[in-house]
């Protein structure tokens, strides 16, 4: 049993300058993975500041844009008529998240910020140097059927588990934070970092920095997007493969002009797949077109034992959800 303080606090100020002041503070927000980790002491916070009182989750928009709350709850954001409107992957990755209990309680941020879930980081019996740095990775020996083929290194090929990071990393979302530094605007794809030799560092946050909202700037009124998520059952499941796309067809139909991709279950990171949109800008929106994406997409890849079909399998995924994303099609529930 580890000793544990709680408070509470109902204004950011109050919330950062409590937990920076103590290095074995956490913010406490949905709960809906600190205290999981908790519960098999992976995390060990000597005080919890609950932030869930501090006024931050509104919703509203700012130029042709839309700012969420940090501490939005997943089900509002997903059910909201402006993101159903003009973000539809952002909904629909909200909605391929968890379960529905779980979204009413977990926060745009939490999610933002949620660990891993590779099993040997979450199993104090196994070697995990993002867990603890220098012991080893037993992913890369072990079974790593869920793991990472993209941005690995030889310490770490944990994949980052969110839904929604990939579709906000596609759309340029960028983070807003105060810490006890002051204020800063973090490109979400800046947010975080690649595991590297230094796994157990997984974004620059400062220790007492908290997000306070999420700024997505406008799609054009012509942009398509979805969000396309292939799993091994068909709900509260992470991703094998993921997919998030927004493209803008030209007035007849016959070309692409912006395009914008992302991949989840792949990555060590919500992974932005540049080559791809580059392969995809003034080309036709056709099956060799989407092919072509999908090969830059996962240029790169190092599959590991179990998991090289996710090479594929990504690829696959990526075609489909820009065939679906051109044609118009629309999965919202």
């Amino acid at each position: 049993m580890q000793p544990l303080k709680y408070a509470r606090a109902t204004e950011a100020s109050t919330a950062i300058s409590t937990v920076a002041a103590e290095r074995g503070a956490k913010f406490l927000a949905g709960g809906t993975t600190l205290l999981d980790l908790m519960k098999t002491e992976i995390e060990t916070p000597s005080l919890l500041v609950d932030v869930n009182r501090v006024p931050l989750a509104t919703l509203e928009r700012v130029g042709d844009g839309v700012r969420i709350g940090a501490l939005a709850r997943m089900s509002a954001v997903a059910q909201d008529a402006l993101i159903r409107e003009r973000y539809p992957v952002i909904a629909e990755a909200l909605l391929n998240s968890a379960s529905p209990q779980l979204r009413n309680m977990a926060t745009i941020g939490g999610n933002l910020l949620q660990r891993t879930r590779c099993w040997y980081f979450r199993d104090p019996a196994f070697p995990c140097n993002k867990r603890e740095h220098g012991s080893g990775c037993a992913a890369i020996g072990g079974e790593n059927r869920p793991h990472a083929i993209l941005g690995t290194s030889e310490q770490c090929i944990a994949t980052h588990p969110s839904d929604l990071a990939v579709a906000l990393v596609a759309l340029d979302a960028v983070v807003h934070t105060r810490g006890p530094s002051g204020e800063r605007r973090i490109p979400l794809d800046d947010l975080y970092l690649l595991p590297g030799d230094t796994p157990e560092r997984e974004n620059v946050l400062e220790h007492g920095e908290l997000i306070v909202a999420v700024e997505v700037p406008a799609l054009r009124a012509a942009a398509r997007s979805r969000y396309l998520k292939v799993r091994d059952r068909a709900s509260y499941e992470f991703a094998l493969t993921s997919a998030a796309v927004a493209l803008e067809l030209a007035p007849d139909g016959q070309t692409i002009g912006e395009a914008r991709v992302a991949l989840g279950g792949v990555g060590t990171k919500p992974w932005r797949a540049r080559g791809a949109e580059g392969a995809l800008r003034g080309q036709p929106p056709t099956a060799a077109t989407f092919a072509v994406a999908a090969e830059e997409a996962l240029r790169g890849a190092v599959p590991h034992e179990h998991n090289g079909f996710k090479v594929e399998l990504a690829k696959r995924t990526l075609v489909r959800a820009l065939a679906m994303t051109a044609a118009g099609q629309e999965e919202l529930r």
